[in-house]
């Protein structure tokens, strides 16, 4: 059963092990990357999430407050290792993770920017509710930005 763990001492050597394939390495940071990101944007209310199945780590994800306007939450990276893809992980926690954000009720939405052509990612993004924001980030003209509504 994917359940949601915060990322500690105990577990951190086992987040930073995680991979993805080659051909996914161009659209993620490393999990060493991930981590160190959830530090540097602290003062975002960053948190690094690890995703396990039952005892083992399968992803992990990076969640803080998007500061700017809209204010929301954003989604900054989300992995599921190349291991155990394809097991429904990644949209189980995905859904664990907008039903912890829902819980929590600081925002209404939250948004991701993903590669217009990660196929995978923008199908799990879509699996569960997030949808084309309209947003265009000029430094990012290979991206779409996506927004999930959590009501």
């Amino acid at each position: 059963m994917i359940r949601l763990t915060d990322v500690d001492e105990s577990n951190w050597l086992e987040i930073a092990r995680l991979s993805v394939s080659e051909a996914q390495r161009r659209f993620l940071a490393p999990p060493i990357g991930i981590i160190a990101r959830g530090y540097v944007y602290r003062d975002c209310n960053a948190r690094v999430i690890g995703i396990c199945n039952d005892a083992e780590m399968v992803g992990v994800a990076l969640v803080r407050d998007f500061i700017d306007e809209p204010v929301g939450y954003d989604l900054q990276q989300f992995m599921i290792d190349e291991r155990f893809q394809n097991r429904g992980y990644g949209t189980a926690a995905l859904e664990l993770i907008l039903a912890q954000l829902k819980a929590e009720a600081r925002f209404d939405h939250v948004e991701v920017c993903v590669k217009k052509d990660d196929a995978a990612a923008l199908h799990v993004y879509g699996k569960t509710g997030f949808a084309d924001s309209g947003y265009v980030d000029e430094s990012l003209p290979d991206c779409v930005n996506l927004i999930c509504y959590l009501r």
